[in-house]
C-alpha cells in the first residue's frame, strides 16, 4: 500500500532511540522528510544515519522539548530545514523512575508531567500555528498506562491527560484540517530502554512478568508501534481523528 507520504515533512521528538527512532525510520522508508529531535547529539546522529539508510531525508535538531523554549526552537528549525511542516509526532516520555503516590515528591511530579504531557503541549502549540496554513496531522505517543492502572502515579496522570487532550485537540483543530490521534503502546523492548534494563537486572522476574501479563509471550517491538503511527500520519487515515489506538498485543485489560 502506498501511504502517499513521499516528500511530506514530519517532526519527530524523542527520536534518538527506541520508538522515536523506529517512527522516524518508518516515515523515511515511505519517502518522507523527517526532522528528528532529542537532547543527545551523538545518539541523534545515529538515528539520522539510520533514517537516511531507510530512504528518508533526515534533519537532526538538538533540543529539549520539555521546555517551551526548546519546543519553539525545534519547530522553527524543522520548518526552516524542511521548508514547511505537514505533521508532528510527540514521542518524548517515560516514568523516570517515579512510583506510587506516597513515594513521589513535587520535583518528580513536575519532571514527569513536563516530560510526558507538557512536551507534547509545548511542541503542538508551536507546530499548530504552522499546520493551520495547509492542514496536517499530530500523533501523540501515549501508553496503556493512560487508560488503566499502572504503578507510577505521575506517569499514569500524565498519560491519561494526554489521552484526554488527544480527543479535545482532534475536535477543536478539525476546523483547521488538522487531525490529532494518539498511539498507546504496551510494554516495548529495545536496547537501552527501561524493560531492557529491568530484564538485565532481574531476568527471572521479567520472564515471569512476560509469562503472566503478555498474552503473546513476548514484548512488543518499536517497529510494531512505528508502523501504526506511520499509517495514522498518512492520508489513508483521513477519517481518523481524536482517537487513541492501542498497540499492546492484548496486554491491557481495559475495553
Amino acid at each position: 500500500m502506498d501511504l502517499e507520504l513521499r516528500g511530506r515533512r514530519f517532526l519527530v521528538t524523542g527520536a534518538s532511540r527506541g520508538i522515536g527512532r523506529a517512527i522516524a525510520k518508518s516515515l523515511g522508508r515511505e519517502g518522507a522528510v523527517v526532522a528528528i529531535v532529542a537532547r543527545g547529539a551523538d545518539a541523534l546522529e545515529t538515528s539520522a544515519r539510520e533514517v537516511e539508510a531507510a530512504g528518508g531525508k533526515p534533519h537532526a535538531i538538538v533540543a529539549d522539548v520539555a521546555t517551551s523554549e526548546g519546543a519553539d526552537r525545534a519547530v522553527r528549525e524543522a520548518v526552516a530545514a524542511m521548508g514547511g511542516l505537514d505533521g508532528l509526532v510527540n514521542n518524548v516520555g517515560g516514568s523516570l523512575g517515579a512510583r506510587g503516590f506516597d513515594q513521589v515528591d513535587e520535583e518528580a511530579w513536575r519532571r514527569v508531567l513536563d516530560t510526558n504531557l507538557m512536551s507534547a503541549v509545548y511542541t503542538s502549540r508551536h507546530a499548530v500555528e504552522v499546520l493551520k496554513r495547509d492542514g496536517g496531522v499530530i500523533v501523540h505517543i501515549g501508553s496503556i498506562c493512560g487508560r488503566e492502572y499502572c504503578t507510577s502515579a505521575p506517569y499514569v496522570a500524565a498519560k491519561a491527560a494526554l489521552t484526554g487532550l488527544t480527543k479535545e485537540m482532534g475536535i477543536n483543530l478539525a476546523k483547521h484540517r488538522i487531525r490529532v490521534n494518539a498511539v498507546s503502546p504496551g510494554s516495548i523492548l529495545f536496547p537501552g530502554g527501561s524493560w531492557d534494563r529491568r530484564q538485565k537486572d532481574n531476568p527471572a522476574l521479567i520472564a515471569k512478568m512476560v509469562a503472566d501479563e503478555l498474552p503473546w509471550g513476548r514484548f512488543g517491538t518499536p517497529e510494531e508501534v512505528a508502523d501504526v503511527v506511520t499509517f495514522l500520519c498518512s492520508s489513508k487515515a483521513s477519517w481518523v481523528t481524536g482517537s487513541t489506538v492501542v498497540v499492546d498485543g492484548g496486554q491491557g485489560r481495559a475495553f
